[in-house]
């Protein structure tokens, strides 16, 4: 008996052990990085869509899709969760469609300068105080970049750390924070801008492999810019909102041929180009999201929670215990189903995911910045809240991103330039109606595992 409880002892004495010298590895106090602030862009009524418009339009407009295309195509329009007031380009509510490279370039444009635009109106930084940039657009990428168009755009300086990402997903802006953090820790007293957009203009399909057709059903336009730094706290200048707690990454794509080619952009048998995604994506996705989930448990439960679950006394880490708030990727409605069966989440947990994809449907990478500007509308921010963003795409990747927030977020003083400003009083709204479409979403033999 006190063979075992010494052997007990040993092995609980032995984690603590572990995960202070982890902790004391992993995170440098000398090289904290702060989110300022960020904003979210909101496009104008007039390229405002609802549902029967989009319905509607491809019927018109899209002479060449065969009876059984148009049937999915509505019954995924139907059933994917988005509402009657998302956003597309302008190019695609003209007659005929504008969906050429200056159309494109506006299309951007637009997005990204409005957004910046009001993230430096909220912050109030001058432009040449801005050392580091990072641009991702997975699905547009011209020549010059993005970030050089904002270079251009805002004069910035011509020492600036400057990238763009491409080809990313929905994963693309966390792991564009990931990059900036790592940049901010290499320069000292800096501030780093980072803007995550895409672009639909000239990437909707019009074929008829109804895998690619999905992409037409749930994505929108939208855009989001973060304000990082490294710079300590200063009351004269206004607290940043959240210290970044804790980022992990998990990329699967070395580790089978269906994580790979999940979702992926090819032409298809009439040389139409679109992304495809695949019968495998939950499957592909479940395992993303296990193997990232079980790396940030460890870093992020619970001193009492960690014990059980690396002792083997539960058989999954209980994160709820961890944060206050969970963010993760619209995805669309069966991803969301799924995400909250498998971690316990209750309904109001998934209130700002299931608004989100509601009001401004699937906006790709800057999804999660609706969702978190939606806690803020709702006034749910509480100083010492942790905040946990979870986004997952192609390659396949998954990516987690823990905030704690450093003041209480008020309505009166947050609802400035607020994607929600007008309309949070009108929310939730009923999404259970919509049903589902997870019949398509069924594992396949279509990919197998090299």
């Amino acid at each position: 008996m006190e063979e075992k409880n010494f052997i007990w002892a040993s092995l609980f004495f032995s984690i603590i052990l572990i995960t202070i010298i982890h902790g004391w590895i992993t995170r440098n106090p000398c090289t904290k990085v702060y989110l300022v602030d960020f904003a979210c862009h909101k496009p104008p009524v007039s390229q405002t869509i609802s549902r029967a418009q989009s319905l509607a339009r491809a019927r018109w407009y899209w002479k060449t899709l065969k009876p059984e295309t148009l049937e999915f195509f509505i019954t995924t329009i139907e059933r994917c969760g988005l509402g009657d007031s998302t956003y597309v380009p302008e190019g695609f509510l003209t007659d005929p469609l504008d969906l050429s490279m200056a159309a494109a370039r506006r299309e951007v444009e637009h997005v990204i300068f409005g957004t910046v635009d009001s993230l430096l109106a909220k912050t109030k930084i001058n432009c040449q105080d801005i050392g580091i940039l990072v641009v991702n657009c997975c699905l547009f990428n011209p020549i010059p970049s993005l970030s050089s168009m904002i270079v251009n755009h805002y004069k910035l300086k011509d020492d600036i750390c400057s990238y763009s990402l491409s080809g990313m997903g929905c994963s693309a802006s966390l792991r564009a924070i990931e990059l900036a953090k790592q940049l901010l820790q290499v320069h000292p007293n800096s501030n780093a801008l980072v803007v995550s957009t895409e672009s639909l203009t000239q990437h909707t399909y019009t074929g008829n492999d109804r895998s690619k057709f999905i992409i037409n059903s749930l994505f929108r336009v939208g855009g989001a810019a973060m304000l990082l730094s490294n710079r300590p706290p200063n009351h004269h200048d206004g607290l940043p909102k959240y210290e970044l707690i804790q980022a992990v990454h998990t990329h699967m794509a070395g580790s089978s041929y269906s994580s790979y080619r999940c979702i992926y952009m090819d032409e298809d048998d009439e040389g139409k180009t679109g992304v495809s995604v695949g019968k495998d994506l939950l499957g592909v996705g479940d395992k993303a999201i296990r193997s990232n989930i079980t790396k940030l448990a460890r870093l992020i439960l619970p001193l009492k929670e960690k014990f059980l679950y690396m002792s083997g006394f539960c058989s999954k880490p209980d994160l709820k215990r961890a944060f206050e708030h969970f963010l993760p990727h619209v995805g669309g409605k069966p991803l969301l189903d799924d995400l909250q069966e498998s971690l316990g989440i209750s309904d109001e947990g998934m209130e700002p995911s299931r608004m989100t994809l509601h009001r401004y449907g699937n906006v790709s990478s800057s999804s999660v910045w609706y969702e978190f500007a939606y806690l803020e509308a709702k006034g749910r921010v509480k100083k010492g809240d942790r905040v946990w963003q979870i986004a997952f795409g192609s390659g396949f990747k998954c990516s987690s991103v823990v905030w704690k927030a450093l003041k209480s977020v008020g309505l009166d003083d947050e609802m400035f330039m607020n994607p929600w400003k007008d309309e949070i009083e009108g929310f939730p709204v009923e999404t259970n109606n919509f049903g589902s479409f997870s019949f398509y979403l069924r594992p396949s033999e279509d990919f197998v595992d090299a």
